[in-house]
């Protein structure tokens, strides 16, 4: 019989993810789950938890919270795929503030719909992400995509935000960095077999479709296909952001061919030439001002339960 170890992380959507666990349990009970679950503490606790899952041999891992929690337990899971060569499923419920991350996924946003999904058990391969640089020169994890320069410093800004969550806040965090964010540093960007330099304003390495709850980042990237999408923007007049905000609200922005530049690879080098660079993955922090970052995917590492 399956084992199921729920991972709830207690602050995620501001105590959102601690207040659905009477419910998650009731649905769970009813449909004879058998599962446990255990809460987080600090800041990678969840991934700890998720690795030692898998060496007490449960057969599903769920996080219960955000895309800060997903990554936890995404990087939990691999590196229990590292030290004892075997993994198990990753599944989610969806509390968080985004939920990139399970969006692009294809997992339910609805509390019960996620449940319903656990229940019925589909599951799929999806690529994994490793970026290594600025705070992690051994390399960390990611299901969802890298944000640099712009995007970054909109979810510096929009995690600071305590009376306003989801798009909103990504959104209102965009406009403050169009008056705070506009020196883009000169980059040297190397992939597939090429090397390109420009002052970019941002910068996105997508495996997942959509960053901060709402901006199409790379509306047609698929998980399992072992390539990242990109998609770079150009310095630019700061008169023309507004504007091109709305084709990322709309997944449009490739129409703009004179500032932004799209591609796929399955490895990217970047490197600031001047300035820094500020990058997140997932939504967690990397660095504030590095000066290079190398990006892999690996190919079909995860199984994960979605809803068709």
């Amino acid at each position: 019989m399956k084992r199921y170890l729920l991972i709830v992380n207690p602050i995620a959507g501001w105590g959102r993810a601690k207040q659905s666990v009477p419910q998650i349990t009731r649905i769970l009970k009813s449909n004879n789950i058998d599962f446990n679950i255990m809460y987080s503490e600090r800041p990678w606790h969840a991934a700890e938890l998720a690795r030692e899952a898998v060496a007490q041999g449960y057969s599903v891992v769920v996080g219960v919270g955000g895309d800060g929690t997903s990554n936890e337990i995404l990087n939990g899971l691999m590196r229990a795929k590292e030290k004892y060569g075997k993994t198990c499923a990753m599944g989610l419920l969806c509390e968080g503030r985004g939920n990139d991350f399970a969006y692009g996924m294809n997992v339910p946003s609805d509390l019960e719909e996620g449940c319903r999904a656990l229940i019925e058990d589909r599951r799929k391969k999806i690529d994994v992400g490793r970026v290594v640089g600025g705070d992690y020169p051994d390399g960390r994890y990611f299901g969802n995509g890298i944000g640099i320069g712009f995007d970054a410093v909109v979810g510096f800004e929009a995690a600071k935000m305590k009376w306003v969550r989801g798009f909103m806040a990504y959104f209102i965090g965009a406009m403050k960095t169009i008056f705070l964010y506009y020196n883009p540093p000169l980059v040297r960007m190397e992939y597939n077999s090429a090397a390109h330099m420009e002052y970019a304003l941002q910068i996105s390495i997508m495996n997942g479709r959509r960053m901060g709850g709402g901006f199409f980042m790379a509306p047609n990237a698929i998980t399992d296909d072992g390539l990242f999408d990109l998609c770079i923007a150009k310095k630019m007049k700061r008169h023309k952001f507004f504007g091109t905000i709305a084709h990322f609200i709309k997944g449009t922005q490739a129409s703009l061919q004179d500032i932004i530049i799209t591609g796929r690879t399955g490895r990217i080098a970047i490197s600031a030439i001047e300035g820094a660079l500020p990058v997140h993955a997932d939504g967690e922090t990397i660095c504030i001002g590095g000066n290079r970052i190398d990006a892999e995917i690996l190919s079909s590492q995860l199984e994960i339960i979605y809803a068709p």
